[in-house]
């Protein structure tokens, strides 16, 4: 029997193969937390759910957030509208 390593995030428990991928993983999804307590603080109407949603979104796209922030603001139009559907919400897991 062989024995396969692998690595979880603590932040929503998800397994990877390497380290490597589990630490972007967690820091994809603390700047998925910033956006979301940024949100929640500068717009307290919004609904928490989709902050984090929205905010773990820019996380997931945050290449292509930079690049507009530089003035390249098509790079937004070419985004993934699916590319969160693989990610569990931290608030989920509780």
């Amino acid at each position: 029997m062989a024995v396969i390593a692998q690595w979880m995030c603590d932040r929503d428990n998800s397994m990877f193969n390497s380290k490597k991928e589990a630490d972007a993983h967690d820091k994809m999804l603390e700047l998925g937390e910033q956006f979301t307590a940024l949100m929640l603080e500068k717009m307290p109407d919004m609904d928490e759910k989709q902050a984090e949603e929205f905010g773990i979104y820019l996380a997931v796209n945050k290449d292509a957030v930079m690049q507009a922030c530089k003035g390249n603001s098509e790079a937004l139009a070419n985004l993934d509208t699916n590319s969160v559907d693989n990610v569990t919400a931290i608030s989920a897991q509780a």
